[in-house]
């Protein structure tokens, strides 16, 4: 009999759950639209890795990650991740 350890798989759930939430109630409409859309379009495919990073971005000011998307500024180099890369090359639908 195999054993599966599925409380992985659960915890990378409810990160998951709470980071898309977080995503769409940020206080700046702006931020809430791309966050939210942006996380709903790639959040289910992030791991464990990608998921640190999305919450490191979350971390960071509405105003700095609306510059950043916007183009007004450039990214620091801490902030310069895969995830990032991949939410100023995201585009929001409407």
């Amino acid at each position: 009999m195999t054993v599966v350890d599925m409380t992985a798989d659960t915890d990378l759930e409810t990160r998951r759950k709470r980071l898309l939430y977080r995503s769409t109630y940020r206080g700046n409409k702006e931020n809430d639209i791309l966050l939210g859309q942006f996380a709903r379009a790639h959040i289910a495919e992030f791991g464990a890795a990608e998921l640190d990073q999305y919450e490191r971005l979350l971390a960071v000011a509405d105003n700095d990650i609306y510059d950043w998307v916007a183009g007004k500024t450039a990214v620091p180099p801490e902030h310069d991740t895969p995830v990032v890369r991949k939410l100023l090359a995201f585009r929001v639908r409407f």
